[in-house]
């Protein structure tokens, strides 16, 4: 078996030394080299051609961002950033998604040693989904022209729209609310993503979205023109009904398929609550959280659908989803804006 060559780059020698550790544990994996900062480490690219690479945040000589930002525009590969939990680490960890990082791990703020060890299968998953993903330029490089916006008109406020994803997935997320217009339908989102970071990832959007963006909150009303964003490592996100209104439950009970938030989750609860006319999403991500929750949203009558492979950073979640029959067609990330709101029953065009 071909095992994941690995190039650790991080500053802390002691975190070089773990994470070597922690990689070469697992059978499929191995460290082929350590790097103290990134221009150590861009000459063991060229020597040791790695599939994987991860990278520290905050590094001497060269930040980790402007390594990233150029390493992805001239030779994108699969990185996975290592990060303090700060909440400038947690605005940088976002951006770096959208410069092409597939994923991100945290490093404990006690105890670095016996956290990071207690991290293993963790660091060891986001490797594994690294190695098979696709990694790609950022969308966000000087020149490149912002998607035109939609819009349409509704003959229902009912229609709900649920998306799930995971690796992958904060920029697919984007990608897809980007065009929508204010008028949009109420959308909620469970995404794969530690306690910490999902307040980071909502005020980004906010800032780039026509449509609200928030954290999700017990209770909340969920209305038109507004996305929610279920809070990461806290609770699973619920849809439910108040009277006429939909609002958001928040379960703090335990994981479901290894998650908290978990897609199914949501899924199966607006399968309950709003049948045919919620629209479900998947998209990118590793392994097969929501296919099962999406399967009940069609069996209710509600529309599905999923990323395509060809878009997909990893096409792990989307493809489990359609081998079940949950979702109905696979959709390139391009064209799923306007495939939600044509789903939600409006007639939609660009301007």
């Amino acid at each position: 078996m071909k095992k994941i060559r690995v190039l650790c780059v991080d500053d802390s020698a002691l975190v070089r030394s773990l994470m070597a550790e922690i990689i070469n544990s697992h059978s499929d994996m191995e460290v082929v080299a350590v790097a103290p900062d990134p221009l150590v480490a861009r000459d063991l690219i060229k020597q040791f051609t790695p599939d994987v690479l991860t990278l520290d945040v905050e590094m001497p000589r060269m930040d980790g961002l402007d390594f990233l930002e150029r390493l992805m525009r001239l030779r994108p590969m699969p990185v996975v950033m290592v990060s303090s939990l700060t909440e400038r680490n947690s605005d940088v960890t976002i951006r770096a998604l959208e410069l092409g990082a597939v994923d991100f791990v945290t490093k404990p703020k006690l105890g670095l040693r016996d956290g990071l060890l207690d991290y293993s299968d963790l660091i060891a998953d986001k490797i594994r989904a690294a190695a098979v993903s696709r990694p790609r330029q950022s969308s966000r490089v000087p020149g490149t022209a912002i998607r035109p916006r939609l819009t349409h008109s509704f003959s229902t406020t009912e229609k709900i729209i649920l998306i799930g994803a995971s690796t992958g997935g904060t920029e697919a997320i984007r990608q897809v609310l980007e065009p929508l217009p204010a008028n949009s339908p109420a959308i909620l989102i469970t995404q794969h993503m530690p306690a910490g970071f999902t307040r980071s990832f909502v005020q980004r959007l906010d800032s780039l979205c026509t449509v609200q963006v928030h954290e999700a909150e017990d209770g909340q009303r969920v209305l038109p023109g507004h996305v929610y964003l279920a809070p990461g490592g806290a609770a699973h996100m619920k849809l439910a009904r108040s009277g006429a209104n939909y609002v958001i439950e928040l379960d703090y009970s335990e994981p479901v398929n290894r998650h908290r938030p978990a897609v199914d989750v949501l899924f199966m609860s607006a399968a309950n609550v709003a049948g045919k006319n919620a629209v479900g999403v998947i998209l990118t991500g590793m392994g097969k959280d929501g296919a099962q929750g999406m399967l009940a949203m069609k069996n209710a009558g509600a529309v599905t659908f999923a990323q395509d492979e060809a878009s997909s950073v990893v096409f792990g979640m989307p493809r489990e989803a359609l081998l079940i029959g949950a979702a109905t067609e696979a959709v390139a990330l391009s064209d799923i804006s306007e495939k939600i709101l044509t789903s939600a029953g409006s007639y939609g065009h660009r301007v």
